[in-house]
């Protein structure tokens, strides 16, 4: 993998994340809406930078696919990088409270990464 790639990887993981951070950002104590809510929704500006930032973390998921990443490495290290980003923007931006089990899970997907990235070189 170039080093751009890994940029752009590292981009979209984090573009990814952001993503969902924002979109439950749009939604944080808004409650229920109704059906005349609908376009105060769409002109919601976090709703709008989160799906900004899904299409932008496509692109450049798709750029990273592209270079000949295997798809059995780029994607859970996609999504187990994008599970921490959230969960620990969670507790610090949605005081979303995490118990040691939650801690314990983080601690085994990086240890689960450790070992999914360690075949990335050897598989090119």
């Amino acid at each position: 993998m170039t080093q751009l790639t890994l940029i752009v990887f590292i981009l979209a993981i984090i573009l990814n994340a952001s993503a969902n951070i924002l979109i439950k950002a749009s939604a944080y104590r808004s409650g229920e809406m109704g059906a005349e809510d609908f376009i105060k929704l769409l002109l919601n500006p976090w709703l709008i930078a989160g799906l900004a930032s899904f299409g932008l973390a496509f692109i450049a998921y798709r750029h990273v696919l592209s270079q000949n990443v295997p798809l059995s490495i780029a994607y859970p290290i996609m999504t187990s990088l994008g599970f921490i980003i959230v969960l620990i923007a969670s507790r610090i931006f949605f005081q979303e409270n995490l118990d040691w089990v939650q801690y314990a899970g983080i601690a085994m997907m990086i240890i689960g990464l450790w070992l999914v990235a360690s075949r990335m070189t050897a598989a090119q």
